[in-house]
């Protein structure tokens, strides 16, 4: 399958790549990818949607072929765009899923603008990163001391740490090329933005109904985390991958793909 990339300038002047898929009157869904990555984060996933999901798969600002304003990487920034996209597109309300830390973004967004929040879905994303030693510690050590250009040997290393099973060769290139083209200073500001972020005190405002998966092999998210997720917010069900990372969506994408597509064909019948 050939993803052709499109773009769109939101009011605020930050353009937004993505790809679109689907039946134009299917479902609408947005996926939001994580720290340094792009819309290729869901490339396999995109792959294996049915035709009823009309899917969105957006590179956020300061990642990939994205604007890369000089300030703006707080989850609360990336949900606002969100928003933007959204009214762009004339779509009244999507189902809106982020992977790993695009999760805080996708919540930010379903606190919001509930009336434009079909479904939240969760995929390996922490309920906090707020006084983490381990997330202090990569911070101290090494975020905080990137420099331009970026070494793809560390983005390598960044990138496979998250994975348990192999994925393709040509797939993580990708992803490493992609996170390549985030300048130090977004890597910084937007790990800042999420080391600050607080909008784990809010989950209960959210009023869609919520699909958290997580897998049970992930070495960076531990489980009680992820119950903390799911007894915070309010109509949330988690699903537990056995024997995947928190790559889960590049390990298993044919099984994260049903279960979005099995969870926003329930929101509407």
């Amino acid at each position: 399958m050939k993803l052709v990339t499109k773009s769109v300038e939101l009011p605020n002047r930050v353009k937004l790549p993505y790809v679109e898929l689907g039946d134009p009157s299917g479902i609408p869904l947005i996926l939001l990818h994580g720290y340094a990555d792009s819309w290729h984060t869901f490339e396999l996933v995109l792959q294996h949607l049915p035709e009823f999901i009309h899917a969105f798969a957006l590179t956020q600002r300061g990642h990939g072929d994205a604007s890369f304003p000089e300030a703006g990487y707080r989850p609360r920034d990336f949900a606002e765009d969100v928003g933007g996209f959204l009214d762009m597109l004339h779509l009244e309300a999507a189902v809106i899923a982020g992977g790993s830390s695009g999760g805080f973004a996708a919540r930010r967004f379903a606190i919001e603008r509930p009336e434009s929040t079909l479904g939240l879905v969760l995929l390996g994303s922490p309920f906090t990163l707020q006084n983490k030693p381990g997330v202090i510690e990569l911070w101290d050590s090494t975020i905080s001391k990137l420099t331009d250009p970026i070494d793809p040997s560390f983005v390598y290393d960044f990138q496979t740490s998250f994975l348990i099973q192999s994925v393709p060769q040509a797939f993580l290139k990708t992803l490493v090329q992609e996170s390549l083209k985030v300048p130090a200073r977004v890597w910084k500001a937007t790990f800042k933005g999420l080391m600050e972020d607080d909008s784990s005190k809010e989950l209960d405002q959210i009023e869609a109904p919520s699909l958290i998966i997580w897998g049970d092999r992930d070495t960076t998210l531990p489980l009680e985390d992820q119950k903390k997720l799911a007894a915070k917010i309010p109509d949330s069900q988690l699903l537990v991958y056995s024997g995947a990372g928190h790559g889960l969506y590049w390990e298993e994408p044919d099984r994260i793909a049903a279960d979005i597509a099995t969870f926003a064909k329930s929101l509407i019948n």
